[in-house]
């Protein structure tokens, strides 16, 4: 066998893409480099696909404006500064299907400079780690990680491994970790545990501020929303400077179901996929959806709980009705003060917004989290996992269609703008 044949490997691990070049070889030289890489792709726990760039778009870049206030630069929960984001995917063989997404508030020791946070439950029927006491002191004290299902202990585990070994956390003897999840066991093999403490620490290691990766990413690569394949989303939205020019960043990991409404356009049902239709065959609408939203204004963890509830209100405007199976949790802080781990301080060191400031907060994080939602489906590419199970990316061109038959794409410019010039009423 002679001739010219390259081959493209991309793993998960390695990250990038490796060209093997196999030229006037003769069979047993190929074969012998064709097992060598096969193996490399087990051991290090990859898959070798068709090499190709994730060229499918965000919601904004097809014309889907979603609200009224503008995006911060990176459209992003990393738009609030500081704010950090890590993936570990594994995707292994033909049922890993699965990973780890973490998200840090801010690049110090956190546990020493705690931040203020709130948690809501839309419907708690879920897992959520830590959430006890956040509720009860109102701050966070490690990064928020989200995983599956079955895995969340091994994230608390290693979530506490990594502060406990922290530079100026060697006295400590008690640590309150953040872990939230969805179940991705129709896609991934969820009873193999296959996120490791190595795993979340990579995603530790890795967190980065910038462009957030979306769709079949991290805690996200096995999920499904509406029918379709789900996944890792964010947005965020910009105060105008009048109002104080605060951030609101949403990161979201879809897992659920309803009837998806896009702009108001009733895309699931135009598409056939929704509950009780004939595409369904009765599938329930069950599943579940995590919530992150950072800010930068200033706030109470009792004005933060108020923010996290306004998020499940985008989720209703996807579509999403919360059904009995759905974990839908929101976990709201701001970067904007520090709690100290060792200060007899009660009061924040900033002057906290009064309750009269938060309705433009509210509509950012109902815009963002709606926006987040689409992000996660639009960027999710077609999964094939578990028993052979697969999971279709939902058609952007048909959406685009559907959208323009209802006259929902590109509002922004077809509608008034916002008055940056307008100025809160005080009572």
């Amino acid at each position: 066998m002679v001739g010219y044949v390259s081959v493209l490997i991309c793993t998960h691990m390695l990250g990038g893409i490796r060209l093997l070049t196999l030229s006037n070889m003769g069979v047993n030289d190929m074969m012998r480099q064709l097992m060598f890489v096969a193996s490399m792709i087990f051991f290090m726990g990859g898959v070798a696909v068709i090499a190709q760039e994730n060229t499918r778009p965000r919601a904004r870049e097809i014309g889907i404006e979603v609200g009224i206030l503008p995006t911060g630069p990176l459209n992003a929960i990393t738009d609030v500064e500081g704010v950090k984001v890590g993936h570990k995917t594994l995707w292994r063989g033909d049922t890993v299907r699965t990973g780890v997404t973490v998200i840090l508030p801010h690049g110090d020791n956190l546990f020493q400079e705690k931040i203020p946070a709130a948690i809501y439950l839309g419907n708690a029927f879920g897992k959520l780690a830590g959430s006890t006491q956040v509720e009860e002191l109102g701050n966070i004290e490690t990064p928020i990680a989200l995983t599956n299902t079955l895995n969340v202990p091994i994230a608390v585990q290693a979530l506490i491994r990594y502060t406990l070994q922290h530079p100026g956390n060697e006295s400590i003897r008690s640590v309150n970790a953040v872990v939230g999840e969805t179940n991705d066991g129709g896609l991934n093999d969820i009873r193999g545990l296959h996120v490791t403490e190595a795993d979340v620490i990579e995603a530790l290691e890795s967190a980065a501020s910038g462009p957030v990766e979306e769709g079949s990413a991290g805690a996200g690569t096995g999920t499904s929303c509406f029918g379709f394949k789900g996944g890792i989303g964010t947005s965020s939205r910009q105060l105008p400077n009048d109002f104080g020019g605060y951030t609101v960043g949403v990161l979201v990991q879809t897992n659920y179901g309803g009837v998806l409404t896009i702009n108001g356009a009733p895309v699931g049902r135009e598409l056939g996929n929704f509950p009780l239709s004939e595409y369904t065959k009765g599938q329930q609408s069950e599943g579940s959806c995590m919530i992150v939203v950072a800010t930068n204004a200033p706030l109470s963890s009792r004005n933060l709980k108020r923010l996290a509830k306004r998020a499940v209100l985008g989720l209703g405007q996807t579509g999403s009705s919360m059904s009995n199976g759905s974990g839908d949790f929101v976990i709201a802080f701001s970067t904007a003060y520090r709690v100290q781990y060792n200060s007899d301080i009660l009061e924040p060191p900033v002057a906290l917004l009064s309750n009269n400031y938060m309705s433009l907060l509210f509509m950012a994080v109902v815009e963002a989290t709606e926006e987040a939602v689409y992000n996660s489906m639009f960027k999710a590419i077609s999964v094939t996992g578990r028993d052979g199970r697969t999971r279709e990316a939902i058609p952007i061109d048909q959406v685009i269609e559907i959208c323009r038959k209802y006259n929902v794409l590109n509002l922004q410019q077809r509608l008034p703008g916002v008055d940056a010039s307008v100025r809160l009423r005080q009572p």
